[in-house]
């Protein structure tokens, strides 16, 4: 019954998951852009603009730029469950890829860079007082549900064992629709809901500004305002009636 019933969650919260993206991503590119907005120095090629993004996004640049202190914060926090995701990926394959074992040592110790990043960052909303004044309750409860989902798996590494294989199991069950028995670990039930939790609201919150960042003009323009007039689409419609 337990087993059923995660399942189902998981299926459910995937569905919102892909379809909320989805919709999101398609509004990101209905938006209109009528000026042009690059945040200079910006590249003046289409090429420049792709590196741009590639810094922005590996790097930081930008944050890195503004406050080196937040940057040790959000760039270790965003590494680290980079590699704790990549780490995961070992759950859902039989057999797992050559490139996620090598990874395995990484992510067991980027889940500590993560704490470390987390608590930083949820430290920054309190302490800094410009931070303080701009953050909603929604800013603090995903960090609090980031924070409780890295803990409840370090937890379970490193104090409260749970059966893995039987997980595995389970995970690969839900890509085959065939279902298998999930361990009764509270510790594991609780990892599990948090994430389904995570899933469920990541395309209604900040968090989409993971693919929200490709569809920033000031990011993703070039400066060629002096050599083309930039027209929206919406616009150039307009001037065809």
């Amino acid at each position: 019954m337990l087993s059923a019933i995660y399942a189902g969650l998981f299926y459910l919260a995937t569905i919102i998951l892909a379809v909320g993206i989805g919709l999101r991503l398609r509004a990101y590119w209905k938006i209109p852009a009528p000026l042009k907005i690059p945040t200079m120095p910006a590249p003046r090629s289409k090429a420049g603009v792709a590196f741009r993004l590639f810094k922005e996004v590996t790097l930081f640049e930008s944050l890195f730029r503004s406050n080196k202190w937040i940057w040790i914060f959000g760039w270790a926090f965003h590494f680290s469950l980079f590699l704790v995701l990549l780490r995961h990926f070992r759950y859902f394959q039989d057999p797992v890829w050559f490139w996620v074992h090598w990874v395995q040592p990484f992510g067991i110790y980027a889940g500590f860079a993560m704490m470390f990043g987390l608590i930083g960052l949820f430290g920054r909303r309190f302490f800094v007082e410009r931070i303080r004044y701009i953050s909603t309750p929604s800013d603090y409860l995903i960090l609090v549900l980031l924070i409780l989902i890295g803990l409840s798996g370090l937890v379970m590494k490193f104090a409260v064992h749970t059966d893995i294989i039987k997980v595995k199991q389970f995970m690969l069950g839900l890509l085959t629709f065939n279902l298998e028995s999930l361990p009764n670990d509270p510790v594991l039930l609780v990892h599990l809901s948090l994430v389904i939790i995570l899933m469920v609201i990541f395309p209604i919150s900040k968090l989409m500004h993971a693919p929200g960042v490709f569809f920033s003009p000031t990011r993703n323009q070039v400066d060629d305002s002096r050599e083309k007039r930039h027209v929206a689409k919406w616009a150039k419609a307009l001037d065809k009636v």
